[in-house]
């Protein structure tokens, strides 16, 4: 390794810091119980020299809590992120996670490169717009960047060049302005790609009649995504998308329905009313639920994949289990003949069954979330941002196998995505939620501007249903 033409030895992180490399991960590493200030200004306080201090050493100071807000402030103008600097990090929603890391790197002297792993993956639509223009403004001052993502519109928009990795090997390098998106994703996968799914989607009309899940005047008290009150059904058989801005309450709903935040308001699902205020009913009834938060809510980052795939059918429905007697043992043969086969169908890449779930890739770790969904062996599946952070190949891959799912298996799929491109190529029908309420329900194939006014919250005078 190299730096300004000197060979270097980075071996651990204080090195690549003390040689100017800042970084903002994929997965987060923010304190929960620190104030978004704490989390920017952490291990660069500013303080104040007190008696003490002076005497027995920098240790007695206190710390310069203006200063530290006054700085927080201006990192978090610099990207756009409208939020007190008092709030503590614990509760924001996941997008807002994403800009504070940001802003923590975007607060520090000295930086000449700065290492963005899919900053955009948690954003929606407007605020990677945002997030890209903050990037050129960077590099317009000096400062060199890496830019590690899956998306290749933000490849074209802001890159001068790019390297190709697939399996862990070099394929190919290129100028920007030499290639086209066609092209860089060929190299990507292997194989040329014009649509996120091969089938023919017929985008079906399905029956008012048979309702699978019913929410009327549904509340979802989530900090940062707040559900104000929605009425919706999604039919039998259907793939129902949600979409929308960030902290707009999007993700407020699959949380609401799963019982994870206190809610208000009446879901039946198949004409039974579910009991949100007891954590797993929804599970119990038939409803599973990929979350977009896998490293929070969706993984048991310690324990073996075949464990986490059949953890929530084992406490659940009991499956996996064999009896002695009285005694209920795990049945790790059959754990593990499962596991191998979810391997196989979703590609998940691994050492084999016995790896542990944390130390997978992002993409991966996404795969044996929805493998565990997929073990409850549901009537409704719920996927909150199921590509989030996957690469192309595997992005469709996971877009295809719920596309079968729902059409050779008859799963009803509830589907929540900032990746309005996901939406439209999957869903027969699109919920754009505006200010925690439904602001329209749009047909796939509707204009772009309809999908934008709704998103803007400028389509207010009552909902368009599909």
């Amino acid at each position: 390794m190299k730096i300004n033409g000197e060979r270097v030895v980075i071996d651990a992180p204080h090195h690549a810091m003390d040689y100017g490399i800042g970084m903002v991960h994929q997965e987060f590493i923010l304190i929960p119980g620190f104030t978004v200030t704490e989390n920017i200004k952490v291990g660069r306080e500013i303080t104040n020299p007190t008696f003490l201090s002076r005497v027995l050493g920098r240790n007695l100071e206190t710390l310069d809590t203006e200063m530290m807000k006054k700085d927080a402030k201006k990192a978090l103008s610099d990207i756009g992120l409208n939020i007190e600097e008092y709030v503590r990090v614990a509760g924001l929603p996941i997008g807002y996670m994403q800009f504070v890391e940001i802003a923590r790197e975007i607060d520090k002297t000295g930086i000449k490169l700065l290492v963005f792993d899919e900053p955009t993956a948690v954003l929606t639509e407007s605020k990677d717009e945002r997030l890209l223009e903050i990037m050129k403004l960077i590099a317009s001052k000096g400062i060199a960047i890496i830019f590690i993502t899956h998306r290749l519109d933000e490849v074209m928009a802001v890159a001068d060049s790019l390297t190709v990795l697939r399996d862990g090997e070099f394929v190919a390098r290129r100028e920007v302005k030499d290639s086209n998106v066609f092209e860089i994703a060929e190299l990507m996968i292997g194989r040329k790609v014009e649509k996120l799914v091969d089938e023919d989607v017929d985008h079906r009309v399905l029956s008012d009649d048979d309702i699978a899940l019913s929410l009327r005047d549904f509340h979802v008290y989530m900090p940062g995504e707040l559900v104000k009150g929605i009425d919706l059904d999604i039919r039998k058989g259907e793939i129902f998308g949600v979409g929308g801005l960030a902290g707009q309450g999007k993700i407020g709903i699959p949380n609401g329905i799963m019982g994870l935040y206190e809610t208000e308001g009446i879901v039946t699902f198949f004409d039974q009313a579910l009991d949100l205020n007891r954590l797993g009913n929804a599970l119990e009834n038939g409803i599973a639920c990929v979350s977009e938060d896998r490293r929070g809510v969706g993984l048991l980052l310690g324990e073996f994949i075949e464990e986490n795939i059949v953890f929530s059918a084992m406490q659940v429905k009991e499956n996996f289990l064999k009896k002695v007697g009285p005694i209920k043992l795990f049945d790790q043969k059959k754990a593990r003949a499962h596991a191998e086969e979810m391997i196989r169908l979703l590609d998940i890449r691994c050492t084999g069954p016995k790896q542990s779930a944390g130390s997978l890739s992002g993409g991966n770790q996404q795969k044996v979330c929805l493998a565990r969904a997929l073990t409850m062996n549901p009537k409704l599946l719920i996927v909150s941002e199921p590509t989030r952070g996957i690469d192309i190949g595997a992005k469709k891959l996971v877009l295809e196998y719920l596309m079968k799912l729902n059409r050779e298996e008859g799963i009803t799929i509830m589907m929540i995505s900032s990746e309005l491109v996901e939406l439209r190529s999957l869903c027969d029908r699109i919920a754009i939620v505006s200010d925690g309420k439904v602001a329209v329900i749009l047909k796939p194939d509707a204009p772009d501007a309809e999908y934008g006014l709704a998103m803007a919250g400028a389509k207010k005078e009552g909902v368009k249903h599909a």
